[in-house]
Parts: C-alpha cells; structure tokens; sequence
C-alpha cells in the first residue's frame, strides 16, 4: 500500500503571495516611475531666465521675476528626461525667444 504525504505549506504563505502580486500588479498599471520627479506633486518647474538654474513654485502661484514657466509641450517632468537634458542646454530670453544657453550658466 502506497502513502501520499500532502505537502503543507507555512500558514499565510498563499495569502502572502498573492498580496505581493497584487501590489506588483498595481505598481504596473498606475504607471508609477522609478525615475526622480523634477519637483513635488503641487509644484511646478520654472528657469532663470537667461540662464539654465531653476526651482519649484507651488500650484497656483505666480511664476516669480526672473523665472519662466517651460512651454507646456516642453516641460521636464522627471531629472534626466528628454526636456530636463534639453533645458540644460538652452534657455528663454528676455524676449521669449529660445535660445542655446550661455556656457557658463
């Protein structure tokens, strides 16, 4: 006569399992990103004008003297993304015109 020996797993290994799926899962479909964000959530990013400096100003307050808000279309939103690396290199000017930056800003 043959013995089966069922296999028992720890108490709480399957609910366990399934919470980690789950929250993988989640992390997958919120579109989350590893990648640093430019500024906090209520914030916006603004530059110096004529130079490539910039700072953070809170939702719905104005865009400080000497500062420029990024044209909507061109606004980093994460260091090391494709308008973050291109407005290390360029800047608006008094005008409004964009221009390459000043090598020594």
């Amino acid at each position: 006569m043959t013995t089966h020996r069922t296999r028992r797993r720890a108490p709480g290994t399957a609910a366990a399992l399934v919470a980690c799926s789950a929250a993988t899962l989640a992390a997958l479909l919120t579109g989350c990103s590893t990648a640093d964000a430019i500024c906090s959530d209520g914030e916006y990013p603004v530059q110096n004008i004529g130079t490539t400096g910039g700072q953070c100003v809170a939702d719905g307050d104005k865009v400080p003297k000497g500062t420029f808000r990024y044209p909507e279309d061109k606004t980093p939103k994460h260091v090391d993304d494709k308008w973050d690396i291109y407005w290390q290199t360029h800047t608006i000017d008094e005008h409004g015109a964009v221009i390459k930056a000043p090598q020594d800003s």
